[in-house]
């Protein structure tokens, strides 16, 4: 079953990633994905890729603007250069990008079937028809900038996709993944995030298929007859030269209205099961830059904040100093537990956990200085600890992989049963009161 799942606001932003910040992306993005694949398999990196809050949340652990359109940007291309680099390994390739790039799509895949034995045409049409849809059938004033396909080597895909509406300085980010999918012209987005425009023509509609029905029937008839009906009935009185020119309203009612920014499917991860949760997964995103109370849910940042930095037994849940055994890592500290446990949430987590995706700025901060600047020192002990976890896993040793887990679980129990709100000034004086000694750094440093 499908479902809508809402709409988002993405502000625009300028400006570029530096460096520093995008090699860090690469590396701790493509440890989340191969954890995935490892733990779940490749279609539920297809899946989360195709949830608008999960998407945004990774992008915010990964040190980005917690509400921009360019997480979107920076996030795919630090993703396509660390699992491009893998390829083989993870079995998933992505092709396109941004501008130029998302043109050479159908060439890439085409080259990714002819070395796999995959069917390129059916590929390529996916490719091709998920953008010809979000551009054209479903007319929202925004326009496609960036398109990319990703795929695995058993055929599966998901589409990640960008529009860009210059007048009003806002982006729209469309979700596809073919699991989800029965028919590319009914019902067929994984999800849809952007600003809510108001009303919007979509011939996707499921309420549209009349429509759809009757728009074919008048392809086929001749173009004068059509446009004498359509004068009589729009009010029109100018017609020359094959040109009709209706009311705009009039021009507007050949297909079904929606209030949303689009329709969605969310699925709720449970082993390799798809399940489809009946809730809505709205995301707006505000024009404000910094991060807000009314931004996060305090009470789960809060259960972060107690898992990483309480000290002594608390019934059933874990502890630091039990962490730190755990992880054979001596010398980390409640602060890279901090980031770990919001790390080890966008991998274990489930879909309800991803409603606040700032919040997952708390991990390493933002490249603008928003919570607080990137703290690239705990930043790169995250990067070490999942990446040992990760090789352990792969001879046999589960033991920091499953602490790790264990980590996402103690804060969801530590929050239902002891966890205070969050302190939100206070946390943030914390963090800036610390920048320097954790290697705090903005985009313009």
């Amino acid at each position: 079953m499908l479902k809508r799942s809402g709409y988002a606001d993405l502000p625009l932003h300028t400006g570029t990633v530096p460096k520093w910040l995008a090699d860090r992306m690469m590396a701790l993005g493509t440890e989340i994905i191969e954890a995935l694949i490892l733990t779940h398999g490749k279609r539920e990196v297809l899946r989360r890729l195709s949830d608008p809050l999960w998407f945004q949340s990774l992008g915010a652990v990964l040190g980005m603007d917690w509400h921009s359109s360019g997480i979107t940007t920076s996030v795919m291309y630090a993703l396509k250069r660390g699992i491009n680099a893998h390829a083989r390994e993870f079995g998933m390739c992505i092709c396109g990008g941004r501008g130029k790039y998302s043109r050479q799509t159908p060439e890439q895949i085409q080259w990714l079937c002819e070395k796999t034995g995959m069917n390129d045409i059916e590929l390529i049409s996916a490719s091709k028809l998920s953008a010809k849809v979000d551009n054209t059938a479903v007319q929202d004033g925004f326009q496609l900038y960036q398109h990319n396909f990703i795929l695995t080597d058993e055929g599966d895909w998901a589409v990640v996709q960008q529009g860009m509406n210059t007048e009003t300085k806002t982006a729209r980010r469309y979700h596809w993944c073919s699991s989800e999918i029965s028919s590319f012209v009914e019902e067929p987005h994984a999800a849809v995030t952007g600003e809510n425009r108001g009303k919007i023509l979509n011939l996707t509609d499921h309420a549209a298929s009349g429509t759809r029905e009757s728009i074919l029937s008048l392809a086929r008839e001749e173009p004068e007859r059509v446009m004498r009906e359509i004068a009589k009935i729009s009010g029109a009185d100018i017609i020359r030269q094959g040109e009709l020119f209706p009311p705009a309203d009039a021009a507007m009612s050949a297909g079904s209205f929606s209030d949303t920014a689009g329709r969605a499917v969310t699925p709720s991860w449970q082993g390799s099961n798809i399940i489809i949760e009946d809730n809505r997964r709205n995301l707006t995103m505000p024009r404000h830059h910094e991060v807000r109370a009314e931004d996060v849910d305090l009470k789960r940042l809060g259960a972060v904040l107690a898992t990483a930095y309480q000290d002594g037994d608390t019934s059933e849940s874990s502890h630091t100093k039990d962490f730190e055994s755990l992880l054979l890592t001596p010398g980390l500290g409640p602060r890279t537990l901090q980031s770990l446990t919001l790390v080890s949430e966008v991998i274990y987590g489930t879909p309800s956990r991803f409603k606040d995706p700032a919040r997952f700025s708390f991990a390493h901060g933002g490249k603008d200085g928003h919570p607080f600047p990137v703290t690239t020192k705990i930043y790169d002990e995250s990067i070490r600890i999942l990446g040992q976890s990760i090789e352990q896993s792969k001879i046999g040793n589960n033991e920091k992989s499953e602490c790790l887990r264990r980590l996402e679980s103690t804060a969801r129990y530590v929050e239902e049963n002891c966890a205070p709100e969050a302190d939100f000034n206070s946390t943030l004086e914390h963090e800036k009161a610390h920048s320097k000694a954790w290697g705090g750094k903005t985009c313009m440093d």
